[in-house]
């Protein structure tokens, strides 16, 4: 369970983290990261801010907010195990009409210090920014980065049905057997449709706007899926999870629904406040997240029919 001390101004220590399932800790992530013994957590998963002007964060130079950054990725760098990794997501950031893709300044960063990139995961979801003189934004990317080549990957949590289960060698030793894996292929690095049971390889998770079960007051909130299936298949049960810019605490949740630990850091009393509300949902049962694999929503009804009058214009 979660407890009011482990939101104040504290300091980590090994009776708190003992004790805890979950620490979520109100305050600056670089104070408190220094807090944290080296090698403590096995997954650190995040959204960092993007400099686009949200009402968390001051919008500053791009040079600036990366010099910034790269303080706490150091620090994150540290207290990642030798066998761990870091899931960077991150979308574009736009000033005066140009484009200015946060993966590719992020890249850089990581690569400076010795880690090395694993997949880009591009995140697809049907509704993000419109826009009138460029094409309308519908993904965002994740860098996932490990300190060392010894890394954990559990792929069988996330293996998806293969297209063709019933193909089977043709020569050699294996002739006449079955070629593929009976737990399901490989997923792909573009994450889009995942409808009954993680039917297709793409992973499409929509992001959490305007009717999605998970919305809060949170502008850029994190869909717990999203998260779920970086915990499965980059750490194991009972390992600590942290997220340095925890939000409303879809991180921290996803994290223990799967037998995890996890610390979240979080600046704003708001989001601090909502967060702690959604732990106790969850923990109760309560609490309401899109099931992972959920098929997504198609438009029904009058909504998705192209209106007469359009009609009439072509």
């Amino acid at each position: 369970m979660i407890e009011a001390s482990h939101l104040e101004e504290t300091r980590v220590d090994d009776k708190l983290l003992e004790d805890s399932r979950i620490v979520f800790h109100h305050g600056d992530a670089f104070d408190f990261l220094n807090s944290l013994d080296s090698n403590q957590v096995q997954l650190v998963i995040t959204s960092p801010p993007y400099n686009v002007g949200k009402e968390y964060e001051t919008k500053t130079s791009i040079e600036k907010y990366l010099e910034t950054q790269e303080k706490i990725i150091e620090q994150l760098i540290r207290v990642t195990s030798d066998t761990g990794s870091i899931c960077w997501q991150v979308g574009n950031y736009i000033e005066n009409g140009e484009v200015y893709p946060l993966d590719m300044y992020y890249y850089k960063i990581f690569k400076k210090h010795g880690l090395q990139l694993r997949n880009r995961i591009i995140w697809h979801f049907g509704h993000g920014l419109h826009a009138t003189k460029r094409f309308s934004g519908r993904y965002e990317t994740i860098l996932w980065f490990t300190k060392t080549d010894q890394y954990v990957f559990n792929l069988d949590p996330v293996r998806i049905p293969s297209k063709y289960p019933g193909k089977r060698g043709y020569r050699g030793k294996n002739k006449g057997k079955p070629t593929g894996n009976p737990m399901g292929k490989n997923p792909s690095d573009i994450w889009e449709l995942l409808q009954k049971e993680w039917e297709t390889g793409l992973w499409d998770i929509p992001n959490v706007k305007a009717n999605h079960v998970e919305k809060t007051i949170h502008p850029c909130q994190f869909p717990v899926e999203l998260v779920e299936r970086c915990v499965l298949a980059l750490s194991n049960e009972g390992d600590w999870i942290l997220d340095p810019f925890a939000g409303v605490a879809s991180s921290l949740i996803a994290s223990v629904k799967n037998g995890r630990k996890a610390i979240g850091i979080e600046k704003e009393k708001e989001y601090i406040e909502v967060g702690t509300e959604r732990i106790k949902a969850f923990e109760k049962n309560e609490l309401r997240v899109r099931p992972l694999g959920t098929e997504v929503h198609k438009p029904r009804g009058k909504v998705a029919q192209v209106p007469e009058e359009w009609k009439l214009k072509k």
